[in-house]
């Protein structure tokens, strides 16, 4: 607005046709007449590029005269001007100020006018606020209905004055030539704003009756061809008669319905539902045993107990054809395949595969779906898993089943064994389908750490199958058979180019990793694998271009630091109080290191190392053994009572509990009160009794496998494990230990103990504050 200071302007003028600027906006024009062009140029050469615009009364008008142009226009500037090919002028103008012709100077070659510059009027008591934003909120309906982009002027209008505002507005609706001209001329911003404000209210008006209109007649067009389309899918369909019946009641009930309600919506959804489940569907099973074989074997080492019982179950499958489907229950430490063996079980089967996670699920729904009396209900995990796997027959695994939980929106174990119990599952009923669904022919797998937490009745519906941690052997040929080709494959380089010897292979083993799976080691090797990658991109060495790679233990150090895991946990030393026992945990067999100390106090025993309530009962019973053992002696003392017993496992922030440190515990406070040392190359696991009998226990393999990592050569283990032994024990492990097959304390604590008990042995000192002990 700089440019126009003065209040009167001699300017060249051009006359429009078919339209009518507007000050604050920016647009182009044609000029193509003679004396327009003339103008133009005169604006360029002698008036500082300002021109006046305005529309002619006539539109048809080629050579309009003086009387037939509207006196009221615009001062506006030239911007841009460029000459086109056939002699007219495209010229880009910005309009400044309103403006009036008071007098023609020339109309010979061009017109030349005096314009008064207008001023307009605001009216300080009326609220120009309100009326802008009014004016913005209005007008972004209104290009929302007619469907054009204009964005970027919306947020121009935002910053600016009503003034501006409507001006603005003006020039893009679509109104008559006469309207705008009059809106032009008027000069009280308010009224201007009022004027252009309701024309946009009818225009909106309009155009909504307009879309509703449009919008009735589609709907009603969806609605016909969604019912046509639906019943033409059912009537396709493989339905049960049952389900086909249940479909066109649906579908009737929707063609009642009005389009798009809520109703509507919610019957089509269920629709959608009935036909995605791919019923009467199922898949050409694989009945070759010997190929099942190699494709277990080709992805699996060992497992032998799993692949012996699919192996079984496709032989009994060709004798009996109306065979349904398995309920299997892979129990095992994590790392150890139990997921990876379900999803070569479906290949070898040649079962389709789907899969749903146990673990945190607390609301029944999940299982069996909620009620269509819900908003934004929709069915459970297995009918979802169906329509997932296309067909009736897949290969069904519920991961994590002993990380099941409930609250106040039921159990979801209890709706499992709907799901799970061949005598019910052939007509199991998901709430929200709410038709039989025969679920006999799904071969379900379910995973789980630890059997424990699984509710007996669930349990009594599933067969289980215990999956064992690796031994270090058979931990060598995983990686070397399936990791590292896997991991050399992930990271872009070729397997055959990778040399990696087994003794290295090893330390990666025993080193970095303290696991019954392979997990972590494959997560070592991934490391091992970009670390070699990277190493070739920065020397720019193709992978085609290099023979071979063989890691090296300074490399290995390299590229996976100091090792993480060795065996101070195990001292050299034999000691006092301190005893060795073997373990079974939720992520394998682990070894634990029994303490105990005295400490003055009352005579009690304090337990700690976040011992559970069954291991708490154990140390009672092992602690009232070892009373009995000291009392058969006949001893007589009398000594201070002011000592306690302090036992204690370290590792105190990892939970413990079961009934086989039993004797552990035993050995440790003999060991105490006698003051014989216990031997530390011996391990021991068994579950004791008053009388000192010893029990046997589970998780024998995981716990001879984890003494064998930790390099322990001597094992007691109870006498009626032995078979557990004999049947489970790799032969490579059995070769570097020695077993002992105990039946009483008293043949443990002549093999442990540094001497045999003997009075003179007993640390009489404690012996009366031990037998007067209470457990805290």
């Amino acid at each position: 607005m700089d440019s126009v200071k003065n209040k009167k302007l001699t300017l060249p003028l051009i006359p429009l046709r078919e339209l009518v600027t507007f000050p604050s906006t920016i647009i182009p024009i044609l000029v193509g007449r003679e004396k327009s062009i003339n103008s133009l140029k005169n604006s360029v050469e002698k008036y500082n590029k300002l021109i006046f615009l305005s529309v002619q009364k006539n539109q048809l008008s080629e050579n309009p005269d003086s009387t037939e142009i509207y006196s009221v226009g615009v001062i506006a500037k030239i911007e841009k001007s460029s000459e086109q090919n056939n002699g007219s002028f495209r010229v880009i103008i910005q309009g400044l100020k309103r403006g009036k012709v008071i007098k023609f100077i020339r109309e010979d070659e061009y017109f030349l006018v005096e314009v008064s510059v207008l001023e307009e009027r605001f009216e300080t008591e009326k609220n120009l606020f309100a009326l802008s934003k009014d004016l913005i909120t209005i007008f972004e309906e209104y290009i929302s209905l007619k469907r054009i982009k204009l964005r970027s002027i919306v947020a121009k209008l935002e910053t600016n004055q009503v003034s501006e505002i409507t001006d603005i507005i003006i020039s893009i609706l679509n109104i008559a030539i006469k309207v705008k001209q009059s809106l032009l001329e008027e000069l009280d911003v308010y009224k201007r704003g009022l004027r252009v404000y309701n024309i946009l209210k009818k225009e909106v008006f309009r155009l909504r009756s307009i879309g509703e209109s449009k919008t009735r007649k589609a709907k009603n067009d969806i609605q016909d061809n969604d019912i046509g389309n639906y019943r033409k899918k059912i009537d396709t369909s493989k339905f049960p008669e049952r389900v086909k019946i249940r479909a066109n009641e649906e579908l009737e009930r929707l063609s009642m319905m009005a389009p798009y309600s809520a109703e509507s919506t919610v019957s089509r959804y269920y629709l959608d539902w009935l036909l995605a489940i791919p019923w009467n569907k199922f898949k050409k099973e694989n009945e070759d045993i010997k190929k099942a074989s190699i494709i277990l074997d080709e992805d699996h080492y060992g497992l032998n107990k799993v692949k012996d019982r699919i192996l079984d179950y496709l032989a009994v499958r060709q004798l009996v054809k109306d065979l349904g489907g398995e309920i299997l229950c892979l129990v095992g430490p994590p790392g150890v395949g139990k997921s990876s063996l379900s999803k070569s079980i479906a290949r070898a089967l040649n079962k389709a595969f789907v899969r749903t996670s146990l673990g945190g699920v607390k609301d029944e729904a999940e299982i069996r779906g909620h009620r269509r009396t819900y908003i934004g209900s929709y069915p459970g995990q297995i009918i979802k898993g169906l329509k997932k796997a296309k067909y009736m027959n897949p290969v069904f695994l519920l991961d994590e089943i002993d990380k099941l939980s409930s609250d106040f929106r039921g159990d979801p174990a209890s709706a499992l064994i709907e799901v799970l119990d061949p005598e019910e599952n052939f007509e199991f009923i998901d709430h929200y389908i709410d038709i039989e669904i025969d679920l006999s022919r799904v071969f379900f797998i379910t995973t789980a750490n630890t059997i424990e937490p699984i509710p007996p009745a669930l349990k009594d519906r599933m067969e289980i199958i215990e999956m064992s941690g690796y031994s270090e052997r058979e931990k060598l040929q995983i990686a070397k058979r399936f990791l590292i080709k896997k991991q050399a494959k992930k990271n872009g380089l070729n397997p055959d180019n990778i040399i990696i010897e087994d003794d290295l292979i090893l330390k990666i083993i025993n080193g970095y990793t303290r696991e019954s799976g392979v997990r972590n080691l494959e997560r070592q090797i991934a490391i091992i694998m970009r670390k070699i990658a990277r190493n070739l991109v920065e020397n720019e060495v193709s992978e085609k271009d290099k023979k071979k790679f063989e890691l090296d233990e300074a490399q290995l150090r390299k590229y996976l630091g100091i090792t993480k895991f060795n065996m101070l946990k195990i001292s050299n030393k034999n000691e006092v109080g301190v005893a060795t026992g073997l373990a079974w945990t939720a992520v394998g067999g682990d070894i634990i290191i029994i303490e105990s100390g005295f400490l003055k106090g009352k005579g009690e025993l304090i337990l700690t190392g976040r011992l559970g309530e069954i291991m708490r009962e154990s140390s009672s019973t092992a602690f009232s053994y070892a009373k009995l053992k000291l009392s058969d002696l006949d001893l007589d003392i009398d000594e201070i009572e002011k000592y306690n017993i302090h036992l204690n496992i370290p590792e105190g922030a990892v939970p413990k509990e079961g009934p086989s440190a039993g004797v552990t515990l035993a050995v440790s406070i003999i060991s105490l009160l006698t003051g014989i040392p216990v031997k530390s190359n011996y391990a021991m696991t068994g579950e004791i009794t008053l009388r000192g009998k010893i029990l046997p226990v589970g998780g024998i393999k995981e716990k001879i496998i984890a003494a064998h990592r930790y390099g322990i050569k001597n094992l007691l283990i109870p006498l009626e494990n032995k078979k557990d032994y004999e049947e489970d024990i790799p032969e490579d492990i059995r070769k570097n230990i020695r077993i002992f097959f105990i039946d009483n304390m008293n043949e443990l604590l002549d093999i442990v103990l540094e001497k045999p008990i003997k009075i003179k042995n007993i640390n009489s000192r404690a012996i009366k504050p031990f037998l007067n002990s209470k457990i805290q």
